[in-house]
């Protein structure tokens, strides 16, 4: 049994106004039934026009009248409730969908997107597993897979044009089967690997730009068959999916670029100071055990590892046999701002990596900010970069050993340093982070 068409597609409203008019009809029959029986005894030629039919008693005919009343008032209260049902079933799957929706837009990762989708798809048509299909090549690859046997058919994948799943990809339209037996497009190869039964089937395809990209598929429906309203409302989910999954392939592209320029920018700085080789990954080392130990949330902690990274960009602008030389040497964390305040995905770090060389006592360079003016992550980042400068081997001063360097910090705690970080970096490193 396919997907059929005609008078059993009916959508929420068509059922709605076909219940409002079976109680027209009803409220017409008793007006038009007592005007009759009004208008027989009240008005000489209705009588007499009417004069053929048997006299029947006042009685019984005001009899008659009650009933029709009582089983009018009776069917409109019975078809109200279906009606009120249908508009609160309705209603809540609605609200279901809006809060989905609303999870899919703020939600970035797309394997947690494919995830929701899944989820949902299945509270809202009670179906008993389901799965969502990407296009890769040729190939319909099971990416979520929710159910009895999705273990064992995750991350596999189909030809294209095979199955219902297939024939949705390459049509790009929904289907609903009610009885997968009987249509020749049900393919039961799967079915055979997990010895899963599929009785019923309502397939969606995740369309981008009028490009299918996946499909989504959902099986057995726990009580009766897929309706139009089930389809109706899993197309429109899928439509968001789709939108929310555009956006955060645009938000993955974009931290693929920032990685690899970050990546291009410290093999720069690295060859412009080669005996602070390696010296921005050591800060930044140094700093997530200060953010770790203050349990910084996690999204300061990715802002504060970028910032490490770049924190002497600026350093690429000063001539090389000038790195060292002081009025130089102090540019560079306003020349780091300038060149990366305008890139969009580093726009929130420049302001870290201009502080970093400011101290807290107000001494510092390039605007003299003092104590908490000073942002949070400037400051872990300055004392995890003195740490580095102190220890490292490939630093231009004399390394010091482990202990001495831990002095020095707290030796200029509460001048250079905030005293508060220093105890923080002082109780959590040990010397094999130094490795």
């Amino acid at each position: 049994m396919v997907e059929k068409t005609g008078p059993d597609r009916k959508t929420i409203i068509t059922e709605i106004k076909q219940k409002i008019r079976l109680l027209n009809m009803i409220a017409a029959f008793i007006v038009i039934t007592l005007l009759a029986v009004i208008l027989r005894y009240l008005y000489k030629p209705v009588s007499e026009a009417v004069d053929f039919l048997p006299d029947i008693s006042i009685t019984l005919i005001i009899a008659i009248v009650i009933v029709l009343t009582i089983a009018g008032f009776y069917m409109w209260g019975v078809v109200s409730r279906k009606i009120i049902r249908s508009i609160e079933k309705y209603r809540n799957r609605l609200d279901h969908m809006l809060t989905v929706t609303k999870e899919l837009r703020e939600e970035i990762y797309a394997d947690v997107i494919l995830d929701k989708i899944m989820d949902s798809s299945l509270s809202i048509t009670q179906s008993d597993a389901g799965s969502i299909f990407l296009i890769e090549g040729d190939n319909l690859f099971f990416k979520v897979v929710k159910g009895e046997k999705a273990a064992e058919i995750s991350g596999t994948a189909i030809p294209k044009g095979k199955g219902i799943a297939g024939w949705v990809a390459e049509n790009a339209q929904p289907l609903r089967v009610a009885d997968t037996k009987s249509d020749e497009r049900f393919n039961a190869d799967v079915d055979a690997v997990t010895g899963y039964e599929t009785r019923s089937v309502l397939c969606v395809p995740l369309l981008m730009k009028k490009e299918v990209i996946g499909v989504i598929e959902l099986l057995n429906k726990k009580e009766g068959f897929y309706s139009e309203k089930d389809k109706e409302l899993i197309t429109y989910l899928s439509d968001q999916a789709a939108i929310s999954l555009t956006r955060a392939r645009f938000y993955e592209d974009q931290k693929n670029y920032e990685i690899h320029i970050t990546d291009i920018l410290l093999e720069a700085i690295d060859v412009q100071i080669p005996e602070k080789l390696g010296h921005s990954k050591r800060v930044a080392k140094y700093s997530n055990i200060i953010a770790k130990a203050i349990n910084m949330p996690e999204e300061k902690m990715k802002r504060l590892y970028f910032a490490c990274l770049l924190h002497d960009v600026g350093f690429l602008k000063i001539k090389a046999d000038e790195n060292y030389q002081s009025e130089h040497f102090r540019r560079h964390p306003a020349i780091g701002y300038e060149m990366i305040s305008p890139i969009n995905f580093y726009a929130d770090i420049a302001p870290l990596i201009l502080q970093h060389h400011e101290r807290y006592d107000g001494l510092g360079y390039p605007e003299g900010l003092k104590g908490d003016e000073i942002f949070l992550e400037s400051r872990i980042m300055a004392i995890a970069e003195a740490f580095d400068a102190m220890v490292s081997e490939t630093s231009y001063k004399v390394p010091l050993d482990f202990d001495s360097a831990v002095l020095e910090l707290q030796r200029n705690a509460g001048s250079q340093f905030d005293f508060w970080l220093v105890d923080v970096f002082v109780n959590n490193i040990t010397p094999e982070h130094l490795q």
